[in-house]
């Protein structure tokens, strides 16, 4: 339904681009042609033409954009007050009308000054550009929070489904808009005022948790974007590791001591990507590497990495055809034959038919703790479980088995305060054999298994921290090609599965 309506008003907007274009003189079909519409709108307006590389920008392609957008506008006349504001809000709507409008002409460039002379209009220089700055900021504001949004891929955890340097776009429309729980922001920053530093936000006003209807439920499998549950509180000079994980290294008096401690609310947490493999009420366990959802085994991603052990007879491997297979990896200090890699298990079937190769084994982490970190539970990565995921209505006995499991997602996630007492549990000061979950949540976990920090390191994703799901990569950089293959072209406009 959401999915139909959303078309409709994309087609209709683009017919009424179709129709003015046609009107300036331009063939209708340029006007549905990202970039190149763009490039025509500047030759109508004259904007300079290398404009359109800065559409390629994150946030600057936002202003750029309503630049061309509303001269082009301006070129037919409409550069009123009201006439931008629906051209910004209600495209679908005006766009046609004015495109079917015989009075609305294509009356020339309009960032000219004989433009100007002619139709003169005492809006100033300065006023044209602060309304056109002021609409793109909204406009891309509502956009961003309830529609779509752009994120670049910073890491490694999703490799190879998704590489580091992927620009992607995420829908906030398929699971539904949140709507946001920090309205007073920076625009464009998320949690840091960029150049500045500090918090980009106020918590003057906080919102409760809503969600707007969307297409669709999370689906098991489906690659998400959601806030870091973890990131609530974030030691400030050393975030690349969460704060749990500094208090066990450290101790708390250190920790506060060393470093500048602070939280952030849900939506000011650091966004992360990773895919869903597990849903409210499942039951997951990790045996051997192997993940396994309610006692079956599960989707294996094809682009999946781990480590592998390579063993092989002494003549070394030749590192360019590694390079080129996109294969990390580095000889073991205890024996030069021996090699650690990073890599797909086609590419680990594929070595193996090596001459050179004796043996490829895939690695099992024994050592790396994971969730609870509790010495009840002696679970790694790579051998975990099984572990029930809780689901809206779910009740969970309190017990000193489960509390290391649930404890943080009663007082966290739900808000509540939870103590342990000599005579029990105690929930909101009441006391409590058995707590009822009010939100749904679930289990992320990244493809690239062996370098990733996901679900079986902290817990589990509460339902309030999802933003949205990822559909494709509308660019991908690759910052250790030269010139030309610093673009992947065979990964512009890929879909995400």
């Amino acid at each position: 339904m959401y999915y139909i309506i959303f078309a409709i008003l994309t087609i209709a907007t683009l017919y009424g681009l179709w129709l003015l274009f046609r009107k300036a003189g331009k063939q209708g079909w340029e006007a549905i042609i990202p970039f190149y519409r763009e490039y025509v709108m500047a030759q109508l307006t004259a904007r300079p033409t290398w404009w359109i590389i800065l559409l390629l920008v994150p946030i600057v392609n936002i202003f750029i954009f309503y630049a061309l957008y509303l001269d082009f506008l301006k070129s037919f006349g409409k550069r009123r007050f009201w006439e931008t504001v629906v051209a910004v809000l209600l495209p679908f709507i005006f766009l046609p009308i004015w495109g079917r409008d015989s009075n609305v002409k294509y009356l020339g460039q309009s960032n000219t000054e004989e433009f100007n002379k002619k139709y003169p209009y005492k809006k100033s220089v300065a006023r044209e550009w602060a309304d056109a700055i002021i609409f793109a900021t909204v406009a891309a504001s509502l956009i961003r929070g309830f529609l779509i949004e752009a994120y670049m891929i910073p890491t490694g955890s999703m490799e190879r489904s998704l590489l580091i340097g992927d620009f992607l776009f995420v829908s906030k429309l398929n699971y539904g808009p949140r709507i946001p729980m920090t309205p007073i922001a920076f625009p464009f920053a998320h949690h840091t005022m960029p150049i500045t530093g500090g918090k980009a936000y106020s918590e003057i006003i906080q919102l409760p948790y809503k969600r707007l209807p969307g297409f669709q439920k999370i689906k098991r499998n489906d690659v998400v974007v959601f806030n870091f549950p973890a990131g609530d509180t974030v030691a400030l000079e050393y975030q690349e590791t969460t704060y749990a994980d500094l208090i066990r290294a450290m101790g708390k008096e250190a920790v506060h001591n060393q470093f500048t401690i602070t939280t952030r609310p849900i939506d000011k947490r650091e966004n992360y990507i990773k895919r869903c493999v597990g849903m409210p009420g499942d039951i997951i366990s990790l045996e051997r590497t192997k993940l396994m959802i309610n006692g079956e085994p599960a989707f294996t991603p094809p682009e999946m990495q781990t480590n592998y052990l390579v063993y092989t007879d002494g003549s070394g491997l030749n590192r360019e055809r590694m390079h080129d297979l996109r294969i990390d990896f580095q000889q073991a200090p205890s024996d030069p034959s021996v090699y650690v890699m990073h890599m797909t298990v086609k590419q680990a079937e594929m070595i193996k038919t090596w001459g050179n190769v004796r043996d490829v084994e895939m690695i099992v982490d024994e050592y790396d703790i994971a969730f609870p970190h509790d010495k009840r539970y002696d679970w790694t990565i790579d051998n975990f479980g099984p572990l029930t995921i809780p689901a809206e209505g779910w009740t969970v006995t309190l017990d000193s088995l489960t509390i290391p499991l649930y404890g943080r997602a009663i007082r966290a996630y739900e808000g509540n305060t939870l103590e342990k007492k000599s005579d029990g549990y105690y929930i909101n000061g009441e006391k409590a054999t058995s707590y009822t979950f009010k939100q749904n949540y679930y289990w992320m976990m990244g493809d690239n298994r062996h370098n990733s920090l996901d679900s079986r390191s902290w817990g589990f994703v509460p339902e309030d921290h999802i933003v949205g799901k990822a559909l494709f990569t509308w660019m991908s950089w690759d910052e250790k090609g030269t010139f030309l293959s610093k673009i992947r072209w065979n990964r512009i406009f890929k879909g995400i599965n």
